[in-house]
């Protein structure tokens, strides 16, 4: 069974959001023509706490039950079979889906037969790629969906060392 992965597609990761990807926008629609696609669904979202000491590194975004928390408003969430927060507690950043207290997502997955991950969303090189990496390591076949990314590349060059790092660990990009 194949599945999306949407990572973290919320408004602070949006353009006017706290910590916008440039076109972060941009992979919505695309996002919602797969999303049909597949067996099954998941999005991630950045969950974080007032306090955190992910907000010693980064702006302040995220913070559960804002606005800037929400889901991007033009994301087809009914499509969605399952959300998963990560970075919910004071001294963790959350980058991968994998790293939530939430579940084991790997087991969770693997109980719903998915060996396949197809992955989407915000942003390239951190919480995209530290997903996609985490995939591999748990024994999914994964792709990441090329024109549904975007990266922030606060350093010039660090989406493209983050793209590398991927296909050096056997991701699929199409």
């Amino acid at each position: 069974m194949k599945a999306l992965m949407i990572i973290d597609v919320q408004n602070d990761f949006c353009p006017g959001g706290a910590l916008p990807v440039p076109d972060g926008d941009k992979v919505v629609p695309v996002i919602n023509n797969l999303m049909d696609k597949f067996d099954y669904v998941i999005a991630t979202r950045d969950w974080h706490p007032e306090k955190t000491v992910h907000f010693d590194k980064w702006p302040e975004h995220c913070i559960r039950m804002t606005q800037g928390a929400e889901f991007h408003p033009g994301l087809n969430t009914a499509g969605i079979n399952k959300i998963i927060s990560k970075g919910t507690g004071n001294k963790d950043d959350g980058y991968s889906a994998f790293e939530t207290e939430e579940l084991d997502l790997s087991g969770f997955l693997k109980e719903k037969g998915i060996n396949e991950l197809y992955i989407t969303g915000l942003a390239t090189e951190y919480c995209v790629k530290a997903s996609a990496l985490d995939a591999v390591k748990n024994g999914f076949k994964t792709y990441v969906i090329s024109d549904a990314i975007r990266g922030i590349d606060i350093n010039e060059g660090d989406i493209a060392k983050a793209v590398d790092k991927m296909k050096s660990a056997g991701i699929n990009f199409i």
